[in-house]
């Protein structure tokens, strides 16, 4: 949430048919995740407190209703569609490695994409734990692929004067200087790598190492509470027995 981005955006600008566009994809994204992530997270938190240190699966906490199984419906959906964003290089690189990419028809390329499906999907069904691991992963290398790397890559490719003086796309109207681009970098270098490889990375690390106790391959519930035993009988009723 400190990062205030969107760890797919990668894999968006990716897939893009003109990825010159892709900063507008970004601030759409940002929105996202204003309107939606940060204010359920936050809910959730205020609600839950301590309990998410040692339970990453929220749902798991949140009492049976219908409106949490909506939720869960909800967020099984958006899961499928993250998926189809995160794998579309993956489904790119295969599909030339298979000489199918240039294929017309869509069943086709679906049917090809499936030896990259499934495997995957065999893997998350063994490992339902991907909240931790997830996490440490955003926070150790997320940061540097989304944050770090492209906003040093920039200073680095714009440091020359003849660079600057012929580059594709200027600084915004509100940074009219390449000055002010440059310190907008910095500062996203430095608040990355101190909140968000430094921060993120020992708090993911430290809840998972928290929470390994509780993964199980193949659960059929991740982090639900166990059932509850039958009350037990009185005495009179035990002499019946």
């Amino acid at each position: 949430m400190l990062s205030l981005g969107y760890l797919l955006c990668s894999e968006i600008m990716h897939a893009m048919w003109k990825p010159h566009k892709f900063k507008y994809i970004y601030l759409l994204a940002t929105v996202y995740v204003f309107t939606l992530t940060l204010p359920s997270a936050a809910a959730t938190y205020w609600a839950f407190g301590d309990q998410l240190l040692t339970h990453s699966n929220a749902f798991s906490l949140l009492p049976k209703s219908r409106w949490r199984d909506a939720a869960v419906i909800l967020m099984l959906i958006h899961q499928f569609i993250t998926f189809g964003f995160a794998c579309t290089p993956l489904y790119f690189v295969w599909e030339k490695a298979i000489g199918m990419h240039d294929a017309k028809s869509i069943c086709l390329r679906a049917l090809a994409r499936l030896p990259v499906v499934i495997p995957i999907w065999f893997l998350a069904i063994v490992f339902p734990f991907f909240g931790p691991i997830n996490s440490a992963v955003g926070a150790l290398l997320v940061s540097f692929t989304v944050y770090i790397i492209p906003a040093l890559a920039h200073m680095l490719t714009y440091r020359t004067p003849s660079a600057r003086q012929n580059a594709a796309e200027k600084p915004p109207f509100f940074l009219p200087s390449w000055t002010g681009m440059y310190v907008v970098n910095a500062l996203v270098v430095g608040w990355v790598l101190v909140v968000g490889f430094g921060l993120g990375g020992w708090a993911s690390v430290t809840n998972f190492v928290r929470q390994v106790d509780t993964f199980g391959l193949f659960a059929k519930c991740y982090q639900c509470p166990s059932p509850r035993p039958p009350p037990a009988l009185p005495p009179q009723q035990r002499r019946r027995l």
